[in-house]
């Protein structure tokens, strides 16, 4: 049984337990004021060297500031997480950014990351914003997930974000 709750501070590293395994076959480009599908081919075998000492640190520091960790688990096992950062953006700071999305790879298409979504978009919703920013890995299945969701292309990237991440697709959903 699937069941889902907040991560404490000490489960937060165990998010790089979850398999991220995935072949890519498109990738979505943002050219000339939209999205552009173009073919490339990546066989994604869990994380890339050092992502978890990169981004650890991170996660941590937005634990600190209150933010919102929510995790599923089968049994004892982490397969998918959220994460939401309480640190408001965007010009008129409205916007809480989902700082992490992710399930488990044999997990995929069970409707876990839409539960995800929606469960960031209440927690969001309860702090105050009125919309979700997303700074998501432009592979198709990533970017067309979102957009299920009702996220569209922001019209105005968030420069720090942005300068982070400038392959992303920055994304931002009403909420």
């Amino acid at each position: 049984m699937i069941i889902h709750r907040e991560l404490s501070r000490a489960e937060v590293e165990r998010v790089w337990s979850i398999d991220r395994s995935e072949v890519i076959d498109h990738i979505y480009y943002f050219e000339n004021g939209g999205l552009v599908l173009k073919p490339e081919h990546y066989d994604m075998h869990g994380w890339p060297p050092g992502e978890a000492e990169k981004y650890t640190p991170e996660l941590l520091e937005c634990f600190d500031r209150g933010g919102w960790f929510c995790g599923l688990f089968d049994d004892a096992k982490l397969i998918g997480v959220a994460v939401l950062d309480v640190k408001f953006i965007g010009r008129n700071k409205d916007q809480l950014q989902l700082a992490f999305l992710h399930v488990s790879s044999a997990y995929r298409n069970q409707g876990l990351g839409q539960q995800l979504f929606e469960m960031a978009r209440d927690k969001a919703r309860e702090k105050g914003a009125k919309r979700l920013y997303i700074s998501a890995t432009p592979s198709e299945h990533t970017i067309d997930f979102y957009r299920r969701q009702g996220c569209i292309v922001t019209p105005e990237p968030d420069p720090a974000l942005f300068a982070l991440e400038p392959e992303d697709i920055h994304l931002e959903c009403d909420i």
